[in-house]
C-alpha cells in the first residue's frame, strides 16, 4: 500500500499528478472491504438500494405527478418532440407569466419515453426506472468516494494500483440507505433530481479523468477531459436546474486537491503581506488558471442560454411558497433562511419525520432573536465553523482535502435552495438534498474512520455504524409504502405537520374524490382555518356545500376567494353556478363573463354560461356559448347534446341533426348523443337512419 503523501503545500508548482491517499481508518471490523473487490462491493451497494426502494415499484401516481405526467401533454406522440424545449416541467410555455421556469426537457423526455413504452400512463414502469436509477448513482458513489478517500491510485510512472474500498463502500452504503432521498426515487417526478445527480457525478468523475489521463497521454486529453466534463455538467441542468454547480465542485476540486491549494497559508501570507506570495505556483500554472477559464466561460455560457431561453424574468412566488422571503425585515429574513438550512441539516443526521410538503405554516417564522428555535441554527453554525476551521487549520494534508471535498459536496450543489441568490418556491424541500447528502456521508464516514481510530471501544463503533444502516434500511421501506398511495402520503404528514393547511387540504381532496363529502368538508374546513386565504380550499369546500345544497354558505366561500384572488377563474365560474341556483341570473352571468376573462379558453364556463342562457330563453345566445365549448373542447359530450335538444325543442330539426352527426364523428361511441339524434331522426320520420345504430 502506498504511504499517506503529505501536502506540498500552496508555494509548490510540481506538475500535478492524480495520486489520491487511502485514508487511513480502522473500518475492516465494520465491513469486510479489505477483502472485497470493487466489483463485489458495487454490486451489494447496487443492491441495498433496490432493496431499500422496491416497496414503491407498483405505488400511483401521487402528488405532483399528475400535474408533471399524467396531465402533461408533452409525454403524448401527438405534442411535437420539438415542444419539450419551449415548455417548463409542467408543461406549460416558458414565455408564460404563469410558468415556474422549471427548464428540464430531458428530464421529460425521459417521461415521455416511459410513456411510450408503458402502452400509456402505468405507474409501473416509471417508478421501476426511478428505482434503477437510484441503484446505479449509488453504485456511482463508490467511484467518487473512492476519489475522495482513495480508491485507483497512479504513480508518477502511471502504474495503477488497486486498494479495498473501505471507507468509500461504506459512504456508498449510507448514501444508498439514506431515507431522505425517498421523495426522490419513489415520488416519480424525483427523476430530476435522479438524473442531474447521475450527470452531475459523470461530470465530475470525467475532470478527475482529466488528471489520470494527463500523466499518460498530455494536455490535449486533459483539455478533452474538462470540456466533457463541462458537457456534462450543461445535460445535468437541462435535467435539473441543480446541475450547473458542479462546475464550481469541479473548480475547488482542483484547486484544493490537484494545485494542493492552501487557504489557511494563503490567507496569512496576504495579512502578513509576504512577497512570496506573488510566486505561488498555483498562480504560475497555466494549466489551472486555462481550466478555470474554460469552467467560467462554461457556467457563464449555460446561464446565459438559460436565460434567455427563460424568455421573461424568474417565476412569480407567492408568500405561502416561501413566507420568509416576504418579511420586510432583513434580520427576520436572515434568521429564517438559516433556520431552514438547520432543519435540512437535521433532515440528513435524522431521516424521521419526513413531509411531502413544508409549506403553508407548516414552520412558523421566527420574528424575534428570543424564540428557541435560534438555537438551532446556532448549533447548525457552530458545526459549520469547526468543520471549516478543521479544513483548514489541519496539518494533515488528505484530512485537509476529504474535510473541504465533503464540506464542499454538502454546500455547493445546496445554493440553489438557499434563497441567496433568488427567491425559491419551497420552505423545505427534502428532494433538493439528494446531491448535497453525497457531503454529509463523507463527514460521516470520516467522523467514524477518526473515531475508530483513537478509541478502544472499536465493536461500540461497529454496532452504531451497522445499526444506523439497518435503521435508515428500514426506514427507506417504510416510508416508500407512504409514497404509494396519496392517501398514505398525506395522512403521514399530519404528525410531522399539523399546521400545514396543504396537508388537510390534500386529504379533503383526497376523500372527495373518494365520494365522502363528509370527511372532505372537515379537512376543508380545517385548511381554511390554518389558512384564512387559502383560495383553493375555499373553493373546493365551497363547491361541495353547493352539491349539498347548502348555497348560501357556498357563496360566502367563493365570494371571499375571488376577493383574494381576483383572477381565479374557477373559483369565478362557481360563484356564478351557485347565483345561477339562487336565481340571480345577473350576477351569475357576470361571473361567468368574468372567469372567461380570466381563463379565455374555459369551455366548462362556456356550457355553464349556455346552461344560463338557457334558462333565461335566449337560445341563440346558449347556442353560441356551447358552440365555442364545443370549438375549445371538441369532446365536450354535454355541450353538444345540450345543442342537439334546444334545437329540437325549438322545432329545428335539420340544424340539429347536423349538430349530431358532426358531434358523433368527433365523439363516435357517445350513447347519450345517439339517443339524443336518434330523436331527432325519429320526428323527422328517417326511420332507417336510426335503425343503423345498435344501443348497448
Amino acid at each position: 500500500m502506498i504511504p499517506n503523501q503529505h501536502n506540498a503545500g500552496a508555494g509548490s508548482h510540481q506538475p500535478a499528478v492524480f495520486r489520491m491517499a487511502v485514508l487511513d481508518t480502522d473500518l475492516d471490523h465494520i465491513l469486510p472491504s479489505s477483502v472485497l473487490p470493487p466489483f463485489w462491493a458495487k454490486l451489494v451497494v447496487g443492491s441495498v438500494a433496490i432493496v431499500c426502494f422496491a416497496r414503491s415499484y407498483d405505488g400511483d401516481f401521487v402528488f405532483d405527478d399528475s400535474e408533471a405526467i399524467v396531465n402533461n401533454k408533452d409525454l403524448q406522440a401527438e405534442t411535437p418532440l420539438g415542444d419539450l424545449w419551449h415548455h417548463d416541467f409542467w408543461g406549460s410555455r416558458l414565455s408564460s407569466n404563469t410558468s415556474h421556469k422549471s427548464y428540464r426537457p430531458l428530464t421529460v423526455l425521459t417521461f415521455r419515453i416511459n410513456y411510450y413504452l408503458s402502452g400509456g400512463f402505468h405507474p409501473v414502469g416509471f417508478h421501476v426506472v426511478n428505482i434503477l436509477l437510484h441503484s446505479g448513482i449509488s453504485v456511482l458513489m463508490v467511484d467518487v468516494f473512492s476519489v475522495l478517500f482513495g480508491g485507483l491510485q497512479y504513480t508518477s510512472k502511471g502504474r495503477r494500483l488497486h486498494l479495498a474500498p473501505r471507507a468509500s463502500l461504506l459512504a456508498a452504503l449510507l448514501f444508498a440507505v439514506h431515507p431522505v432521498h425517498t421523495e426522490c426515487v419513489a415520488g416519480v417526478v424525483g427523476r430530476a433530481d435522479l438524473l442531474c445527480a447521475l450527470f452531475f457525478l459523470l461530470s465530475f468523475l470525467g475532470y478527475c479523468k482529466a488528471f489520470r489521463e494527463s500523466n499518460k497521454e498530455g494536455a490535449h486529453s486533459s483539455t478533452f477531459w474538462v470540456l466533457l466534463s463541462i458537457f456534462l455538467g450543461a445535460v445535468a441542468m437541462l435535467c435539473k436546474e441543480q446541475g450547473i454547480t458542479v462546475l464550481g465542485l469541479n473548480a475547488v476540486f482542483d484547486i484544493l486537491v490537484i494545485g494542493r491549494f492552501n487557504v489557511l497559508e494563503i490567507v496569512q501570507k496576504v495579512l502578513h503581506k509576504d512577497k512570496s506570495l506573488e510566486n505561488l505556483g498555483m498562480l504560475r500554472n497555466g494549466g489551472l488558471l486555462f481550466r478555470m477559464t474554460l469552467l467560467t466561460s462554461g457556467g457563464a455560457g449555460m446561464l446565459y442560454v438559460r436565460w434567455r431561453i427563460m424568455g421573461t424574468g424568474p417565476p412569480a412566488f407567492t408568500e405561502v411558497d416561501n413566507p420568509a422571503s416576504f418579511a420586510d425585515s432583513m434580520l427576520v429574513r436572515a434568521i429564517n433562511y438559516n433556520y431552514y438550512y438547520s432543519l435540512n441539516a437535521w433532515l440528513l443526521l435524522c431521516p424521521w419525520w419526513l413531509c411531502f410538503d413544508w409549506s403553508m405554516g407548516c414552520i412558523p417564522l421566527i420574528k424575534s432573536i428570543s424564540d428557541w428555535r435560534v438555537i438551532a441554527l446556532a448549533a447548525l453554525w457552530f458545526c459549520l465553523i469547526g468543520l471549516i476551521c478543521q479544513a483548514l487549520c489541519s496539518e494533515d494534508g488528505h484530512k485537509r482535502r476529504i474535510l473541504t471535498l465533503g464540506l464542499g459536496f454538502l454546500v455547493i450543489p445546496f445554493l440553489p435552495a438557499s434563497n441567496l441568490f433568488f427567491r425559491v418556491g419551497f420552505v423545505v424541500a427534502e428532494r433538493v438534498l439528494y446531491l448535497p447528502s453525497v457531503g454529509y456521508c463523507v463527514l460521516l464516514t470520516f467522523g467514524f474512520g477518526a473515531l475508530s481510530k483513537h478509541t478502544k471501544k472499536k465493536k461500540l463503533i461497529a454496532a452504531v455504524v451497522l445499526g444506523i444502516l439497518f435503521i435508515n434500511t428500514l426506514r427507506c421501506v417504510l416510508r416508500s409504502g407512504e409514497w404509494r398511495s396519496e392517501e398514505q402520503l398525506f395522512r403521514s404528514a399530519l404528525s410531522v405537520c399539523p399546521l400545514n393547511a396543504k396537508v388537510h387540504y390534500n386529504i379533503g381532496k383526497n376523500l372527495a374524490d373518494k365520494g365522502n363529502q363528509t370527511a372532505a368538508i372537515r379537512y376543508y374546513r380545517e385548511a381554511v382555518r390554518l389558512n384564512p386565504k387559502y383560495v383553493h380550499a375555499m373553493n373546493n369546500l365551497g363547491n361541495i356545500l353547493k352539491e349539498r345544497n347548502e348555497l348560501q354558505e357556498a357563496e360566502e366561500l367563493l365570494s371571499l376567494a375571488v376577493q383574494i384572488q381576483p383572477d381565479f377563474a374557477a373559483a369565478w365560474m362557481n360563484l356564478g353556478i351557485v347565483q345561477n341556483s339562487l336565481k340571480r341570473f345577473e350576477a351569475a352571468e357576470q361571473s361567468y363573463r368574468t372567469a372567461i376573462k380570466h381563463r379565455r379558453k374555459y369551455p366548462d364556463c362556456y356550457y355553464n354560461l349556455g346552461r344560463l342562457y338557457a334558462d333565461l330563453n335566449r337560445h341563440v345566445d346558449a347556442l353560441n356559448a356551447w358552440r365555442n365549448a364545443t370549438v375549445l373542447k371538441p369532446e365536450h359530450s354535454l355541450a353538444w347534446n345540450n345543442m342537439i335538444i334546444l334545437l329540437d325543442n325549438t322545432g329545428n330539426l335539420a340544424q340539429a341533426e347536423a349538430v349530431g352527426r358532426e358531434a358523433l364523428e368527433l365523439i363516435p361511441n357517445d350513447h347519450s348523443l345517439m339517443f339524443s339524434l336518434a330523436n331527432v331522426l325519429g320526428k323527422s320520420q328517417k326511420y332507417k337512419s336510426v335503425n343503423c345504430w345498435n344501443f348497448y
